[in-house]
């Protein structure tokens, strides 16, 4: 099972956790959850006009052992419009246009989606249930 949760963050409401959204799957193979502004892909979705955001920005997907791997995928722009990057307790690391990262089976995190321009940030946070 994964679950993930995530807050939307902006300078004005920063350490707020008000309209935070929530989405789990088994950990089947093939399973696959996706993060961004498209509701009618992603089961996590953000504001429409927070551009930094793909359509569809992440995508989790369950490999034939049942563990899971984050993509950021690459949206219409050339540069993308953000920062992403994934902490596992102590340790974090940039993921990178187009990238693909193993979760931790068994393990917790977070994913921070930061806009270049202005203080706002999607953060995902996932548990990785063994």
């Amino acid at each position: 099972m994964l679950e993930l949760t995530m807050a939307a963050v902006s300078a004005a409401d920063s350490g707020a956790t008000a309209g935070m959204l929530m989405a789990d799957s088994p950990s089947d193979p093939g399973a696959v959850l996706r993060v961004g502004r498209d509701k009618t892909v992603c089961r996590l979705s953000t504001p429409d006009d927070w551009l930094f955001v793909s359509r569809v920005h992440l995508e989790f997907l369950c490999g034939p052992e049942g563990t899971w791997q984050v993509t950021w995928l690459q949206g219409s722009q050339p540069d993308p419009s953000s920062e992403v990057r994934l902490t596992v307790g102590e340790y974090a690391q940039p993921l990178s246009y187009g990238g693909t990262v193993p979760l931790p089976r068994g393990g917790s995190g977070e994913i921070i989606i930061q806009d270049r321009t202005a203080p706002r940030s999607v953060n995902v946070g996932f548990y990785h249930e063994a």
